[in-house]
């Protein structure tokens, strides 16, 4: 592919957007392979961790502002909801992913962020949502993803102000899970990216559903979206290997 590559090392593919002299932004192509790529990753069930990544000095700068500039209204919505789409389909993939922000990612590319599992800032990295600076709103679920990330109120001020916050920031935010010095980054994101790919592959599924569904529902439904999860690890019959290996003392064989 021309701007996704993707590299597998065991149970751990390392996706990075290669658009380097746009710093890495998102236009219909990258939006297309990326698409692709999602797709073919998820019929993969040997892949249970894809770590995301951008390549240079970006993670993602933001969608191409130069092919929006001529937009119409309805040209935007499409595009709007084509970068849901892709963003929708790596949320609900059967893999974890992490994203590793190796340097600036906003607008588009702080939603390709949200809508990953975990989030691993370098130092230097700078994130945020700074669509109403250029007169517009997000438009990949940012306005959706941030608030139940970090709650309202720090979402709103972020939202209206396009402030653009570093790794430490971000941190203190809620935003990423763990800061690292840019040379650290990504070594330190592949550390936690095979430390889970060693979990159960169907638990690791089921907790991704549950917490992404039970984000729309109530407690009640949401708790018996729980069971019905809990009980699936057993019908793939890794909660029986992983608590006989643990009552045995031994490393599990999933």
């Amino acid at each position: 592919m021309a701007f996704i590559n993707v590299t597998k090392d065991g149970a751990v593919a390392t996706l990075t957007i290669s658009r380097p002299d746009a710093l890495n932004a998102l236009n219909e192509e990258v939006l297309a392979e990326l698409e692709k790529t999602i797709t073919e990753l998820d019929a993969d069930k040997g892949v249970l961790v894809v770590v995301v990544t951008g390549e240079g000095k970006a993670f993602v700068a933001g969608a191409d502002i130069a092919a929006m500039a001529d937009m119409n209204a309805a040209e935007a919505k499409a595009f709007a909801e084509n970068g849901q789409r892709v963003f929708l389909a790596l949320e609900r993939a059967h893999f974890v992913t992490v994203a590793a922000v190796n340097g600036f990612a906003l607008g588009g590319g702080m939603e390709l962020a949200l809508a990953c599992d975990l989030r691993f800032a370098s130092t230097k990295a700078k994130m945020g949502q700074p669509e109403v600076s250029l007169g517009v709103t997000p438009g990949f679920g940012g306005t959706q993803r941030l608030p139940k990330l970090v709650g309202p109120g720090k979402a709103m001020y972020l939202l209206t102000t396009g402030e653009q916050v570093d790794g430490a920031r971000a941190l203190e935010l809620g935003l990423v899970n763990g800061v690292f010095e840019p040379e650290e980054l990504m070594p330190k994101v592949k550390e936690q990216a095979e430390a889970i790919a060693k979990k159960g592959p169907t638990s690791l599924a089921m907790v991704k559903k549950a917490v992404h569904e039970g984000l729309t529902l109530g407690v009640e439904e949401g708790c018996k979206l729980e069971a019905e999860v809990f009980g699936r690890c057993f019908e793939s019959g890794e909660g029986n290997e992983g608590m006989r290996a643990f009552l045995e003392k031994r490393a599990p064989k999933w």
